[in-house]
C-alpha cells in the first residue's frame, strides 16, 4: 500500500518540463512565478535556441511543452507526430540594437550609428545570435543586410549560442554592443547596463512564435499551456515588449 501510495504522489507532482526559446527568459520567468504562485505546481524551464531544441526533441528530449521563437519548428515537429497539433502563436518578437554603457557606438534602429562606426574602425566586435539555429540571428542577419552591412561585418561577428548569450556578450565586453531580443533589453535585470533602439519590424522576416505541447504531456502541461493563452500571462508578454496574436 505505502508503495503504490509513493508512486501516485511523484505521478502527482511531476513538474512540467518547458523547452524555451531564450527570447523568453525574462518574461517566461516572470510568469511562471505567478503561476507556481496561483496553483502551487512546478514548471521547470530550459532556455536554448529554438533550432536546437527542434533537434533534440524528435532524439527523445523529455519536453511536456515547446515554445519556440520561430513557428516554422513547431510545424515541422507536428508533421512528424511529435506534437499534439501545431499549437498555438503565442507572441510576436522584436529585435534590437543594444549597446553597453560607455560603448563608441551611437545607438539607433536604423543602424546608422553601427554603419559609422564600422567605417572609421570604432567598431570591432558585435554580438548576434548564431543565424543557424536561432530564430533571432536570421533576424539580425536579414536587418544587417537590410542596412546593407552583413558582409562587411564578416570577422567581426561574435556568435551566441543563443540570443541570450548574445546580449550577454554585448554587455560583458565581448562586444561592443550586439543585435538581440527586445524583450531581452525590457527585462529589468538588463536595461541598467546599456541602452538599445528598436530596429524596423519590416527588416527581417517576423518572428512569429508559437507554442505546442508534446506527446508526452499531462494534464498539469495542459493546464500551463493554457495558462500561457490567459489575460495574467499575455500581460507580461505585453511588458517585456511582445505583440500578441489575437484570441
Amino acid at each position: 500500500m505505502f508503495l503504490f501510495g509513493l508512486f501516485a504522489v511523484v505521478a502527482d507532482v511531476r513538474a512540467t518540463s518547458v523547452a524555451a526559446a531564450a527570447d523568453l527568459k525574462f518574461a517566461l520567468g516572470a510568469i511562471v512565478a505567478g503561476y507556481e504562485k496561483e496553483t502551487g505546481r512546478k514548471v521547470v524551464l530550459a532556455f536554448g535556441s529554438s533550432g536546437n531544441f527542434a533537434r533534440q526533441i524528435p532524439q527523445g528530449a523529455p519536453f511536456d511543452l515547446f515554445m519556440s521563437a520561430d513557428e516554422e519548428y513547431i510545424f515541422r515537429l507536428a508533421e512528424q507526430g511529435l506534437l499534439r497539433d501545431q499549437g498555438r502563436l503565442y507572441a510576436i518578437g522584436r529585435i534590437a540594437l543594444l549597446v553597453p554603457n560607455g560603448s563608441p557606438l551611437a545607438v539607433d534602429g536604423q543602424l546608422l550609428g553601427l554603419a559609422a562606426a564600422l567605417a572609421d574602425g570604432r567598431l570591432q566586435r558585435l554580438a548576434i545570435a548564431n543565424p543557424q539555429h536561432a530564430p533571432y540571428g536570421r533576424a539580425a542577419r536579414a536587418a544587417l543586410e537590410h542596412a546593407g552591412l552583413w558582409q562587411s561585418l564578416q570577422g567581426k561577428l561574435v556568435l551566441g549560442e543563443n540570443v541570450a548569450q548574445a546580449a550577454q556578450f554585448a554587455l560583458s565586453g565581448s562586444a561592443q554592443g550586439g543585435i538581440v531580443a527586445w524583450s531581452l533589453v525590457k527585462a529589468p535585470e538588463l536595461a541598467s547596463l546599456g541602452v538599445a533602439a528598436l530596429i524596423p519590424e519590416n527588416w527581417h522576416p517576423p518572428l512569429r512564435q508559437r507554442m505546442a505541447l508534446t506527446r508526452r504531456a499531462g494534464e498539469d502541461a495542459s493546464r500551463f499551456y493554457d495558462y500561457l493563452q490567459q489575460p495574467a500571462a499575455r500581460a507580461v508578454f505585453e511588458r517585456y515588449g511582445f505583440s500578441l496574436p489575437a484570441r
